[in-house]
Order: structure tokens, then C-alpha cells, then sequence
């Protein structure tokens, strides 16, 4: 069994689900991941925050239920940077397979982007409530005041 990684940074917030709680949500990790040591213009800070801004807009789109808040969890653990939001909708799971979209569709190419940047990604049951945790997380390492 695998061990679990070495929690060093951690950042947790609820955003309303509406597209501003969405933008808020994106602009927070770009922040929180400046904060860590990956500045605003790095491939890691600008790569954490387009995953978060599709898996935010994916939240807001797909996984709202009117009242109901989504949920932003930021990690570091030793080299990865985790990125899980949570919603309310457990039956509007993405695809497993995110290649299968429309090609005509003027929507659905978020988790494209997310399988060509994140290094694993996925989807989890909410435990103790309805709903889902999209996950994706990157791998990332210090280099002269920048990771990756």
C-alpha cells in the first residue's frame, strides 16, 4: 500500500456556485500557488491555475444544486500540487474517457486540457454527503525559485 505523501501546504475554501465564485476560485489558487513559491508568470503557477479554472467552470456547470456551495482543496505534498474541487452533483460525473466530446460542440474540451496538463486526474465519490471531488494533480520540483 502506498504511503501517504508529506502534507506541506494546504489551502481550503467553499465559493459560491455561480461563474464569479468560479473566477474567485481560480484567481485564489493562482495566489495561494504564488505563495508557495511558484510566482504568478512560472509554468507551474499558470498550469495550476488554468486546472482550476476548468475544474471550477466544470463545478458551476455541471455540479450545480441552487444553495449549494462548491468546494476548492489546494495541496502540497513533497512534489505534487493537488488541486480537488467538490460539488453537489454525484449523477453528472465527467467522462472517463474526455476525447469522446463532440468535435462540433462549442463546449466540453475542459477535461482535455486538464488529461494534457495535469499528470493523473480523476474522480471520487464525496464521502459523508451527495456529490463528487474532481482531482488532478502535478508534479513539481525546486528549481532556482521555481518548481517544475
Amino acid at each position: 500500500m502506498p504511503q501517504p505523501l508529506a502534507l506541506e501546504r494546504e489551502f481550503t475554501m467553499c465559493f459560491t456556485s455561480t461563474p464569479r465564485g468560479a473566477r474567485l476560485a481560480r484567481r485564489l489558487v493562482s495566489h495561494r500557488v504564488n505563495d508557495w513559491g511558484h510566482p504568478y508568470a512560472t509554468p507551474v503557477n499558470e498550469t495550476l491555475t488554468l486546472i482550476a479554472a476548468e475544474l471550477t467552470a466544470n463545478a458551476v456547470r455541471h455540479g450545480h444544486v441552487p444553495g449549494m456551495d462548491f468546494r476548492v482543496h489546494l495541496t502540497l505534498a513533497e512534489d505534487v500540487v493537488r488541486i480537488e474541487v467538490t460539488d453537489s452533483r454525484a449523477e453528472k460525473r465527467p467522462p472517463a474517457d474526455p476525447a469522446a466530446t463532440d468535435p462540433l460542440s462549442e463546449s466540453g474540451r475542459g477535461l482535455l486540457l486538464v488529461t494534457a496538463l495535469a499528470d493523473d486526474w480523476g474522480v471520487t465519490p464525496r464521502r459523508a454527503a451527495p456529490g463528487k471531488t474532481v482531482w488532478a494533480e502535478l508534479r513539481v520540483r525546486q528549481e532556482r525559485g521555481e518548481r517544475r
